[in-house]
């Protein structure tokens, strides 16, 4: 996602291009992980990278688009370009997705700090 969120793009737009993203490249990448794990070849992985790509993808995606909408929203609303947007996007986005999970606090520390450093190594650039 952009450094500075302009006003004439709305958040909504950011979320989709996130959740495109995110579910596509990180869902074929798991699908393809798991399937060499597994020694699947041919018509069988073809078949499970694409599932895989597709499950994943859609739990990459949910938490993309959930980052992006957060953060681009905060930053909207407070009018400022600093570290606490995307870290309360990813604690946000963390407990989102952790939900389901036994320990969503951890879920959602973990993302906010990954996010942190995201920041970071963002603004350093």
């Amino acid at each position: 996602m952009e450094g500075d969120i302009g006003g004439e793009v709305p958040c909504s737009s950011f979320a989709v291009d996130s959740a495109l993203r995110a579910g596509l490249i990180w869902g074929s990448c798991t699908g393809s992980l798991e399937a060499t794990k597994l020694g699947l070849t041919g018509i069988t992985r073809a078949s499970f990278v694409a599932k895989s790509a597709g499950r994943y993808g859609i739990q990459w995606g949910l938490f993309a688009t959930v980052l992006s909408f957060t953060r681009c929203g905060l930053q909207r609303y407070r009018g400022q370009h600093d570290w606490v947007n995307p870290v309360v996007a990813g604690a946000v986005a963390g407990t989102v997705i952790g939900a389901s999970a036994r320990n969503w606090k951890q879920a959602a520390g973990v993302s906010g700090l990954v996010c942190a450093l995201y920041y970071a190594a963002e603004d350093a650039t």
